[in-house]
């Protein structure tokens, strides 16, 4: 396999409010990736940061009677600190405000393409989502309102800097159907073609400084204007690299610039300025593209979207620190990895999250381990026996061989419930094979001089140690803590540990 350099990276959210499940579900996505890549022998580098100039922070902050630094500053320390409780691996966490690599590279930047002609100035009157943070066409609407929030834009007429995104329509459409620019699962990719194909208009790339309340990085050259957040946050992708001070910076050469895998994580409500406004700026500045970008779908309760303004109880309780706390960062994130499908939204409850956790997790692989241990103890003294071929556990042998290059397939794909099916049918395959073959009767006929059984029962227990072992390594980078516990009783070599429960039943607290 080759080794080369992956650059992931998730979308940076605005801080308005709290982080919420929903932000939770690609993060721990990203860090799956992220740790599967490394356990292949890849150097990867995994960012996450949060969107601080965002108009909607600094209404947030009026609202709140609160300085918008100060906003800012708290909410953007309660994202970073899921990287605890959700048992993540970021090598780099950007604050747009704060960061002094941030300003110089989007600086740098504009700079870029103001010289390719693809910036110019003119007044301009349209219909302007603030959650969303743009203007939308009446054809978009549905039925005159936002798609993505249902509040009706507002009227806004403004002098503005545009961007020549229509320029850039045949380049794109061509690093798309090429593959050179990946979108998966294939419908967001149909849906980017589908979107340049029905006209690419150019867009708004600053607003007044005024109405941003002087929050923001100021148009070079121009300080009444201040750069549109989304110019200004889709460029974290290469300011963190250090862009800022030139293209030969290191880090900007080795992880955007270089030969390696460039791949964006993102939600299906910012698809548009990832595959379209993201990749035609780079193509304006002369910059490479990204090589990937995987799309999700979006969490909800009752059936509607999860968001930061969710004002309920259930949406409270949801809160990924709040959930890690009560059930376990394995629980959270196996419910996040398994129930959540490739395409299609997913409603969540914690009476699901304990279910499934229970399922596969305690009853499951828990299980599987637990007995596992338990014979070898009981019917070896804890010394796991080798024997030279899987006999009867052929079956079990042959799953276990085919698990690495089903999870490997199933995460280039994206899909993470199909990487989670991998592991969970050896598990199953393991299970049936305990049932089959009843170890404690063949223990019982080796006791009464039965060297055949004495054999088989020896093949059965070095299959299922060697299966768990193996379960343990390919779990770590789904469920970092869980698959830790599960290794230090399974040891190396002829010896086991005694079994403890890796994975305890949980119990919802309105049914304790």
């Amino acid at each position: 396999m080759s080794t080369a350099d992956i650059y992931l990276s998730t979308t940076i959210p605005y801080i308005n409010g709290r982080p919420h499940l929903g932000h939770a579900l690609e993060f721990v996505q990203a860090d799956v990736l992220a740790r599967h890549y490394r356990q292949a022998g890849h150097p990867v580098r995994l960012q996450s940061g949060t969107d601080d100039n965002s108009l909607k922070n600094v209404l947030a902050a009026a609202a709140e009677g609160t300085g918008v630094a100060d906003l800012v500053s708290r909410n953007s320390a309660a994202f970073e600190a899921l990287s605890g409780p959700l048992q993540l691996s970021f090598d780099d966490f950007i604050r747009t405000s704060s960061d002094p690599r941030h300003r110089p590279g989007v600086e740098r930047f504009w700079r870029a393409c103001a010289a390719s002609g693809d910036l110019y100035r003119k007044s301009y009157q349209g219909l302007y989502c603030t959650g969303c943070e743009q203007f939308y066409r009446i054809a978009e609407l549905d039925g005159g309102r936002c798609p993505e929030h249902g509040t009706e834009p507002e009227t806004v007429s403004e002098e503005n800097w545009f961007f020549r995104l229509s320029r850039y329509a045949g380049q794109l459409t061509e690093e798309i159907t090429s593959g050179r620019l990946r979108i998966e699962p294939a419908a967001r990719r149909r849906e980017v073609l589908a979107f340049i194909g029905g006209g690419l208009e150019d867009f708004s790339a600053s607003r007044p400084a005024s109405r941003a309340g002087g929050w923001g990085i100021p148009v070079p050259g121009d300080p009444d204007q201040a750069i549109y957040v989304w110019w200004d946050a889709l460029g974290n992708y290469i300011t963190s690299l250090g862009y800022g001070d030139g293209p030969e910076a290191p880090e900007y050469r080795r992880w955007w610039a270089g030969p390696g895998q460039r791949i964006h994580l993102v939600g299906k409500g910012v698809l548009r300025f990832h595959a379209v406004y993201w990749p035609a700026m780079l193509l304006s500045a002369g910059l490479p593209l990204p090589t990937a970008i995987y799309v999700h779908d979006y969490l909800t309760i009752g059936g509607a979207k999860i968001s930061k303004s969710a004002a309920g109880p259930a949406a409270r309780a949801a809160g990924p620190a709040a959930l890690a706390a009560a059930y376990g960062p394995d629980a959270v994130r196996w419910w996040l990895l398994r129930e959540v499908p490739r395409t299609g939204d997913a409603d969540f409850t914690p009476e699901r999250l304990v279910a499934r956790a229970n399922e596969d997790l305690a009853n499951g692989l828990g299980n599987l381990v637990n007995r596992t241990l338990t014979l070898v103890h009981k019917y070896r003294a804890g010394h796991a026996p080798q024997t030279p071929g899987p006999g009867e556990a052929a079956r079990l042998a042959d799953a276990s061989a085919a698990l690495a290059g089903r999870i490997d397939r199933a995460l280039d794909d994206f899909n993470f419930r199909a990487a989670t099916d991998a592991l969970c049918s050896v598990v199953d395959e393991g299970n049936r094979l305990v049932e089959a073959t009843r170890p404690w009767e063949l223990a019982r006929a080796e006791r009464a001089g039965d060297s055949s059984a004495a054999t088989r029962l020896d093949t059965v227990l070095t299959s299922l140690v060697g299966t768990c072992r193996l379960l343990a390594d390919e779990l770590r980078p789904f469920l970092p803590q869980g698959a830790q516990r599960l290794r230090a009783q399974l040891l190396s070599g002829h010896r086991v540990a005694h079994p403890q429960p890796a994975f305890p039943r949980l119990h919802h607290p309105t049914k304790a």
